[in-house]
């Protein structure tokens, strides 16, 4: 299998200027979650990672280069959600996130599984998020970010939308989704005596000016890399089939 050399320098390059600041942990920040709150994300969380690997496992039996392709896509995950714009009132950062990528070209339970990677792999040496909210930041990257992307991937297809405008809102949707999954899971954890949605609203307007042009990014990135799978690689479009892709 070849690797797509030009998005992964593209993205390799992007990363080496980034240094993680220590005042602002990456996804949901370490210790901000109650304990009850962190379990149940945990809880909500870890069957969608077993069933990312009971996939990995079948797939991998018919499908001889779904591990490595799965390999290059969980990269593509780890150095894109490694790109942190500091949100000091949400409790949190912006960043882009690839799973809507991922989802289009592996599947949701893969994007899942790669998504979970990555984030463990961040929280554990990079000081990014941490491991009491892992679960919070699967659920609403991994998770919500897979399933979004893939959902509206298959229902723009079927409206008859073009590849690259359905690999566009895969990006975009998905993004928006991850920061709305954030926003709902910090506003359920923290409103204390106040109201829930005025909690979570606000965390959303915070996000926003950092996230509706990263959303935007992460469409143009998700159609790029289909796009270039599809012109470069077009044996791995059964793959991509199973991702959602027709």
């Amino acid at each position: 299998m070849k690797c797509p050399v030009p998005i992964v320098t593209l993205l390799a390059g992007a990363a080496l200027g980034l240094v993680p600041a220590p005042a602002h942990a990456m996804h949901i920040s370490e210790g901000i979650l109650p304990f009850q709150w962190a379990l149940l994300w945990f809880a909500v969380g870890t069957p969608f990672v077993v069933l990312g690997l009971r996939h990995l496992k079948a797939r991998s039996q018919t499908e001889p280069y779904i591990k490595p392709l799965v390999g290059l896509v969980g990269a593509a995950v780890f150095v894109i959600s490694c790109m942190p714009i500091p949100v000091p009132t949400a409790g949190t950062c912006s960043h882009p996130c690839g799973t809507g990528m991922a989802a289009i070209l592996i599947g949701p339970f893969l994007s899942v599984l790669v998504a979970s990677v990555a984030l463990a792999l961040q929280a554990l040496f990079l000081a990014h998020g941490g491991l009491t909210t892992l679960g919070a930041d699967i659920v609403s990257m991994g998770v919500v970010g897979s399933f979004t992307g893939y959902g509206v991937f298959v229902i723009a297809r079927r409206l008859g939308a073009s590849w690259v405008a359905a690999a566009f809102l895969a990006g975009l949707i998905s993004d928006w989704g991850t920061y709305a999954a954030t926003s709902f899971i910090l506003g359920a954890a923290l409103h204390g005596d106040g109201s829930f949605w005025t909690m979570s609203m606000t965390i959303i307007l915070a996000f926003m000016p950092t996230q509706v042009p990263l959303g935007v990014l992460e469409g143009f990135l998700s159609a790029g890399a289909y796009g270039f799978i599809r012109s470069r690689r077009p044996e791995f479009l059964p793959l991509l089939a199973r991702g959602g892709a027709s």
